[in-house]
């Protein structure tokens, strides 16, 4: 794991061959107990990191395709699994409870349920209200640039640009952690208004 912008987060990643981009996963350490965020398996050097760093207390996952390593890791760690309740009727997984739109997991972490994505109920979660950490329906593909799944894939691309608007009103925003592709450490409001832009 390496640290990002911030002290208290760490990430790790995976590059897919098929889609020749990043696949990420995020730690936020807490005094109360850490949070995980779609974790991607762990070499045996990241768990060892994550066990100094004080194991996990909750798993988030954004969508249901981003379970990854979920299971194993709650295993190993006993940390709590939670996942959208938008998709809880086909989820793959079991959770330990289900979040909606707007609801604080823990302290500083809220959730955001977009729309028009490939998943009914992705989440977007929201840190500390400066730093934005999305699943599947933001993306990057270019340093410094956001932007939305290709439309093949999205179920409703009017309600997909709806989400992205809700989440670029948010103006505190400075990071975005993107589930697929590059992070944007700095501006990241100002990115996500380019986004609708385009």
């Amino acid at each position: 794991m390496k640290q990002l912008h911030r002290k208290d987060l760490f990430g790790w990643s995976e590059f897919n061959q098929e889609r020749n981009l990043d696949f990420h996963s995020v730690l936020w350490v807490r005094e109360q107990g850490n949070v995980l965020i779609d974790p991607l398996a762990l070499s045996d050097h990241d768990l060892e990191h994550l066990q100094a760093l004080g194991g996990a207390n909750i798993i988030v996952i954004t969508n249901s395709d981003h379970c990854r390593d979920a299971e194993n890791i709650a295993a190993q760690t006993g940390a709590k699994i939670v996942g959208p309740v938008g998709e809880q009727a086909t989820f793959p997984i079991v959770c330990y409870c289900w979040l909606a739109d707007n609801e604080e997991i823990v302290p500083g972490l809220i959730a955001y349920q977009l729309e028009g994505s490939k998943t009914p109920g992705e989440l977007a979660l929201v840190l500390e209200n400066s730093t934005l950490i999305t699943g599947d329906l933001i993306r990057s593909h270019l340093t410094g640039e956001l932007c939305l799944l290709p439309n093949a894939k999205l179920t409703d691309l009017a309600l997909a640009q709806k989400s992205a608007a809700r989440l670029a009103n948010l103006s505190a925003i400075d990071t975005v952690l993107t589930g697929d592709g590059w992070p944007v450490f700095k501006q990241g409001s100002a990115a996500l208004k380019r986004l609708l832009e385009t």
